[in-house]
């Protein structure tokens, strides 16, 4: 194994009846006045927003309310709220939502401190303070709820771009499975595809390390059962916990022990179709490009990739992994191909340009742009 160094300072607190803690948690680090940033309204459907408001206020904790965070979060709103947070003068940001809610939450905490937002992900400028953040999770998918990335649409240029500093990890996040029992079935298949996804592209970056191997591939196959379960049965506690902590685990930083910083060219895919087409969630495009990706790229690494298919989907080859991971989407009912999104060919060569707008694309294999295009035709 390589050296490394793992540090993840996010202290969760997960279980039933848990979220009203935010408030003594709040509290504890001597902050007295908040914004809460939340979506589309669902909290208020979930018990979510009657908790966390009841448990502020037990603590004297004053707050303001934004809403309207979109699944694929924008840079204009973010904007709008980061200068309602500086008028109000709020010492913390208060994420309660799923991973949009909480990267946009992330990107208006260092952006408090930056001369905008957008320069942050640019890398013009490197983040040296972030407003405190804290997350009451209600959709297990991107683990943002326990690790310092956050992704942002902008929304006037088409770039759906990451950034990640050590300033935006949230101070402490609840995560309290037994609210996502209300979430309708698609989104809780999107969260176990994003889940995977993560998991995968640190573990097709692996050599010999068996302990991190390990690890994942264990992760991988307690989230497919985790998801067969919820469809049989999205009542199930116990598998909506597995499934949540599985989330949780797969980018706080374990799965990528020695694992090279992980192979993110997928990701990268994926950001530039939902960045051209917004109605396509993030776990969507993902469920479409990976098994075209591996197609693509299996026979530089072979040994990884077979060690995948036996390991995770019990196949003997990685023709028949990937058949079995594409039929087991299917069956949850996340899209498989990009004609399921009247995704057309004439359209491929302009997602590839997006996604190489930040530089260079893949490990396993630096893509091009023609490489891109490849994948994409693969996926149609």
């Amino acid at each position: 194994m390589d050296n490394f160094k793992f540090h993840n300072p996010v202290k969760i607190i997960f279980g039933k009846d848990t979220i009203r803690e935010i408030g003594s948690e709040i509290h504890s680090h001597d902050i007295s006045k908040v914004l809460i940033l939340m979506g589309s309204g669902s909290v208020k459907k979930n018990g979510v927003y009657e908790q966390v408001i009841d448990s502020l206020e037990k603590y004297g904790i004053d707050f303001i309310e934004q809403w309207g965070v979109t699944p694929n979060p924008v840079l204009s709103h973010a904007e709008e709220t980061l200068e309602i947070a500086r008028s109000e003068k709020v010492q913390a940001i208060l994420a309660v939502g799923g991973g949009s809610v909480i990267d946009e939450a992330k990107a208006i905490a260092a952006g408090y401190y930056a001369p905008d937002i957008w320069s942050i992900f640019e890398k013009t400028y490197k983040p040296t303070n972030a407003l405190p953040l804290f997350t009451v999770l209600t959709i297990s998918a991107t683990a943002s709820e326990i690790n310092s990335f956050g992704v942002l649409t902008n929304d006037t240029e088409n770039k759906k771009w990451s950034f990640g500093s050590k300033y935006s990890y949230p101070k402490v996040s609840i995560i309290d499975p037994s609210v996502q029992k209300f979430l309708p079935i698609n989104q809780t298949i999107n969260g176990g595809v994003d889940t995977l996804s993560h998991i995968m592209e640190f573990y097709f970056m692996g050599e010999n390390e068996e302990s991190t191997l390990a690890i994942n591939e264990a992760l991988m196959r307690t989230v497919i059962k985790s998801i067969d379960e919820l469809v049989a049965d999205p009542l199930n506690y116990d598998w909506r916990a597995n499934l949540a902590w599985c989330s949780s685990l797969a980018l706080q930083g374990i799965t990528g022990v020695s694992m090279g910083g992980g192979e993110f060219a997928c990701h990268r895919i994926e950001h530039a179709i939902s960045a051209l087409h917004p109605t396509v969630a993030h776990a969507e495009g993902l469920s479409i490009v990976f098994p075209a990706w591996i197609e693509y790229v299996n026979s530089l690494k072979p040994h990884i990739f077979e060690r995948w298919a036996k390991n995770v989907w019990e196949a003997d080859s990685v023709e028949a992994g990937i058949e079995k991971m594409k039929e087991k989407f299917k069956f949850w009912g996340a899209p498989v191909s990009l004609s399921e999104f009247n995704i057309e060919a004439d359209e491929f060569e302009g997602i590839a340009e997006n996604a190489l707008l930040i530089g260079e694309v893949g490990k396993i294999k630096e893509l091009n742009k023609q490489d891109i295009i490849n994948i994409l035709n693969i996926a149609q």
